[in-house]
């Protein structure tokens, strides 16, 4: 199936605008004082990225992976879809502005549960849905939300996001740090990421920075 995305950061490495992938490293699960941390993965981290950072009381948003078994892997083996990990966030925020749920709120939100190893145009399980959690009481969170959800038939088909404690988490590569900032001219970023950053804007209840 032809994804832009791939398609695209194949062009810079074959142009020389990106240097070849160092193996990244894991980064400490343990938030700073008087913080908290959540994890998603929802298809392509640029948008990921760029969605929870417009939340009211998040702080700061790390693109990386997770969820999969090859230790300190690179984007090039997480895109070859035989690490096991997705292309995830990790979200730093502040619990007396911005409650767990309602981040589990923006994660559904913001994409299509319904969708296997699939987000738009990206095909493959490093694009599939996963809400992690740190506690019995985050996943019990989110297992409500799921329930919720499809009682009231929010979406057509059933949700399969996957429920997972997050064990490891490995930072991806600088260059894909707060991308959408850095290129908005970029075409996925034009035809993929704002549209779906608009519709969430549409579709979400909760606070929103200006």
């Amino acid at each position: 199936m032809f994804n832009m995305y791939k398609l695209y950061i194949f062009c810079l490495f074959l142009f020389g605008y990106v240097a070849v992938d160092a193996q990244t490293k894991p980064i400490s699960l343990i938030p700073p004082k008087g913080k908290a941390i959540a994890a998603f993965a929802e298809g392509c981290f640029w948008c990921s990225e760029h969605i929870f950072e417009s939340v009211v009381g998040v702080e700061k948003v790390i693109s990386g992976y997770a969820g999969g078994t090859t230790k300190n892997p690179t984007y090039e083996q997480v895109s070859a879809e035989n690490t096991g990990h997705a292309e995830s966030v990790l979200v730093y925020y502040d619990p007396s502005k911005v409650s767990f749920e309602s981040l589990v709120n923006v994660f559904f939100a913001s994409h299509d549960p319904t969708t296997k190893d699939q987000q738009g145009p990206d095909h493959g399980s490093s694009y599939r849905s996963i809400a992690f959690y740190f506690s019995t009481n985050e996943k019990l969170t989110i297992e409500k939300t799921i329930r919720n959800l499809e009682l009231s038939k929010a979406f057509k088909k059933k949700i399969v996001t996957e429920v997972l404690p997050i064990k490891v988490f490995y930072q991806a590569e600088e260059y894909h740090q707060d991308y959408i900032e850095h290129n908005p001219e970029n075409p996925y970023v034009s035809s993929v990421s704002i549209p779906r950053f608009e519709q969430f804007k549409k579709k979400f209840k909760g606070k929103l920075k200006k």
